[in-house]
């Protein structure tokens, strides 16, 4: 299992688009992938999910991976989440 802090750098948070995004980045992985941010964990591949947090820039969010890609999954993830464009 691998979990790592991430702030969030996409400019609007994780709004629709980001979400949706952030869900293929997730998808594309066999591991088990969970964001959790104050008191809620949800699945990372979960539109629904990911959505319910209303994650804004600037906010810290654990992300915990686990399964065969657990390393490049949780890279990925913070790869995407720090992108700043």
């Amino acid at each position: 299992m691998v979990t790592k802090r991430i702030t969030i750098q996409i400019p609007n948070g994780l709004g629709c688009d980001p979400v949706a995004m952030l869900v293929q980045v997730a998808c594309r992985h066999e591991s088990s992938i969970f964001i959790e941010c104050e008191d809620k964990k949800v699945n990372a591949k979960s539109i629904m999910g990911l959505m319910s947090l209303g994650i804004a820039r600037g906010e810290e969010v654990t992300v915990t991976a686990d399964g065969p890609d657990e390393e490049a999954a949780v890279e990925n993830i913070e790869k995407y989440l720090s992108d700043k464009k």
